[in-house]
């Protein structure tokens, strides 16, 4: 898969019988995985929505071309990609794909923690996961009093723990 390209996107089952698909979000959010009016499938192949709606926590496609129940069924389980390109990210903020890997380092003292192995999104903050070389698994809200700085170049974070936030 080009280093472009994001899954955005599990298609998870059929939609009634005009051949819509639901698809499980697996970026921000149903609305956003929704503004997309093409998506391409892990091949690179592009996949054009004729439109989209929001039903609970799903995103209902309809992909051009698929046209019946039959069809759509075929589709079950593969994944949908977007181009990094059709998204423009505010300033500071990241997409998961590219903070996972990170080696994340203590902004005083240049301790190494570990690597950023996980992201939650708990819907406050997100949650980020450190795996210690000792196995331990870290973890720190992703809030600007504990992240300094994030280098994608470098693959580095560097992080100022609160008080007391990997005592055991």
């Amino acid at each position: 898969m080009p280093e472009n390209m994001l899954e955005v996107g599990k298609i998870t089952s059929v939609f009634g019988i005009k051949g819509e698909v639901k698809v499980q979000p697996w970026c921000d959010s149903p609305e956003l995985l929704c503004e997309f009016e093409t998506l391409y499938w892990k091949s690179g192949t592009p996949v054009n929505i004729e439109r989209a709606r929001v039903q609970k926590n799903m995103a209902i496609l309809k992909i051009e071309g698929v046209d019946d129940a039959n069809e759509a069924q075929k589709l079950r389980n593969h994944v949908l990609y977007m181009d990094r390109a059709d998204v423009e990210l505010e300033e500071g903020s990241y997409f998961i794909a590219d903070l996972i890997g990170l080696e994340v380092y203590d902004s005083a003292s240049g301790e190494r923690y570990g690597k950023l192995t996980d992201v939650t999104e708990t819907g406050a903050n997100d949650v980020y996961h450190i795996t210690a070389e000792d196995g331990r698994e870290l973890l720190i809200p992703a809030i600007p009093q504990v992240i300094d700085s994030i280098d994608l170049e470098e693959k580095v974070m560097k992080i100022t723990p609160l008080d007391g936030l990997f005592d055991i």
